[in-house]
């Protein structure tokens, strides 16, 4: 097991900013992954578990806590057959959706180019193009605060948009359990007209849309940590229709406004990018001009996606 002190968060975040943590943490094992759990509470620190770093900002004081980021035997797949995959917390969501589509199995496929890892976007509820990785997955496995392995069935992830049971959180950011991996059930996309060879071609067509589209309208070449605000729930429970935050913060005329170094996207509106030398206080700020900004404009609460961690 690594551990690191003081370590700048600037180098595990996408947004590129943050202050360092008081300690890093790289667990490989379950073991080593309830060591430096122990570790946190003998100390008296908080901790966060880190994924790729691409839905964070991280406080320009750093965070006074133990972040631990998972690796090794959490980095694996197990494919058991018949459209059953086992991965783990830290395999990359692209890897696993690639996995699965050379399988000939849908439903997850048009994710792969969220740059997260699975625990993230199991976290998050992540989703993209009409998919959201909760849809599919049957079962979660946590090592709660006390050390006690669990399994939480599909209901019990309470899985919603962009939200899980995993999100509760202590002071500072610690987390109640931490997800060691995840099983799934996919469909088939096999119809009876091709052959395997033409369902995965099919199937690499659809992402490579998506990843066209991706690519087309959002600001990948920049950093940032995608959507800013989450999409809004409008209309009646009959007839709900998710609204795209963009839409509106384009409307307010927000689009290339900079705070700093940090700038809302002129390719697309709920992206805030860290245009050259922005902070986390910069990109904390821009975001609250923006919520304030359409909350004056359409009596809109925008509401982030983006995780805050440290002292703001």
């Amino acid at each position: 097991m690594q551990i690191l002190e003081n370590e700048p968060m600037n180098k595990h975040t996408s947004f590129k900013v943050g202050g360092p943590a008081r300690f890093f943490v790289k667990a490989e094992s379950v073991d080593d992954l309830k060591e430096a759990l122990a570790m946190a509470r003998e100390k008296g620190l908080p901790h966060f578990i880190l994924g790729n770093g691409t839905n964070l900002l991280v406080s320009d004081k750093g965070y006074e806590g133990v972040v631990i980021t998972l690796a090794g035997e959490f980095s694996e797949i197990a494919d058991m057959g018949k459209g059953a995959f086992k991965a783990g917390a830290a395999v990359p969501l692209g890897r696993f959706a690639r996995t699965a589509l050379k399988q000939g199995y849908a439903g997850i496929h048009k994710l792969a180019g969220i740059p997260g890892t699975l625990g993230g976007a199991i976290y998050m509820n992540a989703g993209a193009y009409g998919q959201e990785i909760g849809t599919h997955c049957t079962q979660v496995v946590t090592l709660d605060e006390a050390g006690n392995i669990r399994e939480r069935s599909a209901s019990e992830c309470a899985f919603g948009y962009r939200q899980s049971i995993f999100q509760k959180s202590g002071a500072g950011g610690a987390q109640a359990e931490t997800i060691l991996s995840a099983t799934f059930l996919l469909e088939s996309a096999n119809t009876a007209c091709e052959s395997q060879e033409q369902t995965v071609a099919r199937l690499e067509a659809e992402l490579q849309e998506c990843m066209a589209k991706r690519k087309a309208t959002q600001p990948l070449n920049m950093p940032n940590a995608g959507s800013t605000f989450k999409r809004m729930e409008r209309g009646s429970a009959d007839m709900p229709q998710q609204v795209a935050p963009g839409y509106y913060i384009e409307q307010a005329g927000l689009k290339g406004l900079r705070i700093g170094g940090a700038e809302v996207s002129t390719l697309h509106a709920n992206f805030i990018v860290n245009a050259g030398g922005a902070t986390a206080k910069d990109i904390l700020d821009l975001s609250d001009y923006v919520k304030a900004a359409v909350a004056k404009k359409f009596g809109i609460e925008l509401q982030r996606e983006i995780i805050m961690l440290g002292e703001f």
